[in-house]
């Protein structure tokens, strides 16, 4: 039963499941405001690693790719294990570091498969939002590291745990990358500041890169037919 639901996932369909585990885990992460504490940590993390997999099973076709986003995965396991059993909240550095990584090479392996490579079809489109969605994860997470070695760097986002922190980072993090300012979280030092206007300058591009990319995959195809 479950490697039939593993073949489900092939190279025409991949993105979408992965897109949809990147917005459960972020919808997963407001629960934090109406759930208790400790029940949230442990929900969190679970919906992160299910992220993980999905993520490794809709990138199993790149295979350069897959080893080491899955040695990151157990990596990163084993330092939750490690946090848990030790109560050592130090270890929540590596643990958002190797988050950072993963969706990293998560977004280098997935821009490799659907920029300006091919034809246009649904699932590369929906890739591009899966493309979206990971920038704003990652510099969530640059946010979240940040808070914890400097942590008055953003006003609005105290230092805590990440799970605690992890909503408003977010939050934070895509209504930068968007350009939208709401102003009701702020970057405070100048590190901060640098983090936020780099971000708001990558989502301006990242749209011009992804709707040229569009067209030009677009135009081939139609000359391709004229031939």
């Amino acid at each position: 039963m479950l490697q039939k639901k593993i073949e489900q996932i092939n190279s025409q369909n991949n993105f979408f499941f992965l897109t949809i585990a990147l917005i459960s885990l972020l919808i997963s992460a407001s629960l934090e405001k109406v759930i208790s504490h400790g029940f949230v940590q442990y929900a969190l993390e679970a919906f992160t690693v299910i992220t993980f997999l999905v993520c490794l099973l809709s990138l199993r076709f790149d295979r350069s790719w897959f080893r080491f986003l899955t040695s990151l995965v157990g990596i990163w396991i084993m330092a939750m294990i490690a946090r848990i059993l030790l109560g050592i909240e130090e270890i929540e550095i590596i643990m958002l570091s190797l988050m950072f990584v993963f969706f990293f090479g998560t977004f280098k392996s997935i821009m490799r498969q659907i920029l300006f490579t091919g034809s246009i079809n649904t699932n590369k489109i929906i890739g591009s939002m899966a493309l979206f969605l990971l920038l704003g994860l990652m510099w969530a997470i640059a946010y979240l590291i940040l808070i914890r070695v400097f942590p008055d760097s953003i006003h609005g986002i105290n230092s805590g745990p990440w799970h605690e922190n992890f909503s408003d980072a977010a939050y934070f993090s895509f209504v930068t990358l968007t350009t939208l300012g709401y102003g009701d979280i702020l970057p405070v030092t100048p590190i901060a500041k640098v983090f936020a206007y780099l971000e708001a300058i990558v989502g301006v591009f990242y749209m011009a890169i992804v709707v040229s990319s569009l067209v030009s995959s677009s135009g081939s195809k139609h000359l391709g037919r004229n031939e």
